[in-house]
């Protein structure tokens, strides 16, 4: 007789094999043979023997199964846990005397590991079954390894991935507060365009992830005002046509900055905030900067951004200027006074006002003058 298994030092959950055999005799000869090494569990027919397995399927690492049975033969036996997809997970053996070619081919077909004739020779019938087992909880075992391992790897990207975003937000927070602003604009930048794109039609085609990208890529939209001269980007009052020339600047350099960054180029946002770095100040008809974009021309992430970055200007305390009330920003929005917008992004932008307001009603509340 072959030695058992040697199993490792914490014993698998699978350790009982189900014995279904209409004959007491060869149940008690097959259970004679797996009892040293196995918790044995028998069963006189099909039905019987699907509810003992049912009963607690971990648990059993191997079926031992009989073809000619009353209630239910072993051939339906296997189209039962073949429908439920549970062959993949325990080896079935058909014990049989049939000779029926037809019989052997379905009982593959529908995923026997393997048919032993009677009557059976115990050491072969032994090893032949405890070398499967072994193969399954070896199977088993690495299914378990690489979850564990492809865990380990997906929390060790978001890691990296928050990582990379906590330095995005650092860098444009610093631009912020450089520029003299609360620290919370580019939140607010980022917050508005993913609201607009996830809850009107104007983001429609945009899925899940590339809104999460644009929004990410919304907070460095301003990273090129870090070239702007502190006299220039701090000024209070109104810039000079020639320190206005400069300040348009920082959409051209920050796009540049954006390519200078090597392990951005791989990064799911990189086209975006290239893209959004230099256009958020693109207007409609054609009037914005750098490049003179009109209609079309602007992608919808750079024209989202523009449009929140005009509604969190004109909405919040500036070196420059005190908040501007609610009624008064959206009519200077709708009227043009800000640049021309999309009619198709404003329709989108006011059926999503009163969620965007949340957003400064705290600020506001202590700007009474803004009331």
């Amino acid at each position: 007789m072959q030695s058992p298994i040697a199993y490792p030092e914490e014993k698998p959950a699978s350790d009982m094999i189900l014995i279904v055999d209409d004959d007491a005799i060869n149940r008690k000869v097959l259970g004679k043979i797996f009892s040293a090494y196995y918790q044995v569990e028998e069963a006189e027919n099909g039905r019987i023997g699907i509810d003992k397995l049912m009963a607690n399927p971990k648990r059993c690492c191997a079926i031992l199964l009989d073809v000619m049975m009353p209630e239910m033969s072993g051939i339906e036996v296997l189209r039962y846990l073949k429908a439920r997809d549970m062959l993949v997970k325990i080896p079935v053996f058909l014990i049989t005397a049939e000779q029926s070619t037809d019989m052997e081919r379905e009982a593959y077909q529908l995923g026997v590991m393997d048919i032993i004739r009677k009557p059976v020779v115990s050491y072969v019938v032994l090893r032949r079954v405890q070398s499967v087992i072994e193969l399954f909880e070896a199977r088993k075992h690495l299914r378990i390894v690489v979850a564990d391992q492809s865990r380990a790897l997906l929390e060790q990207a978001e890691r990296i991935i928050q990582l990379n975003q906590g330095m995005i937000e650092a860098l444009a927070t610093a631009i912020e507060f450089r520029d003299k602003e609360s620290g919370g604009h580019v939140q607010r930048i980022s917050t508005i365009t993913r609201i607009i794109l996830e809850n009107t039609d104007f983001g429609d085609g945009l899925d899940e992830q590339e809104i999460e990208n644009i929004a990410l890529a919304s907070i460095m939209h301003d990273v090129g005002k870090i070239n702007v001269p502190d006299a220039v980007l701090t000024k209070p009052g109104k810039l000079t046509p020639e320190e206005y020339e400069v300040m348009k600047t920082h959409t051209i350099m920050g796009e540049a900055i954006l390519q200078s960054i090597p392990q951005m180029r791989d990064n799911g946002i990189y086209e975006y905030a290239c893209d959004i770095a230099r256009h958020h100040h693109e207007r409609w008809d054609g009037r914005g900067y750098p490049d003179g974009l009109s209609g079309d021309e602007i992608s919808r992430w750079a024209q989202v951004v523009s449009l929140a970055d005009v509604y969190d200007a004109l909405s919040c305390r500036r070196v420059y200027k005190p908040p501007i009330p609610r009624e008064v920003v959206l009519e200077m929005i709708q009227t043009g006074q800000c640049g021309m917008f999309n009619p198709h992004l404003l329709e989108s932008f006011l059926t999503v006002e009163d969620q965007l307001f949340e957003l400064y009603k705290d600020m506001l509340e202590l700007e009474p003058q803004a009331v």
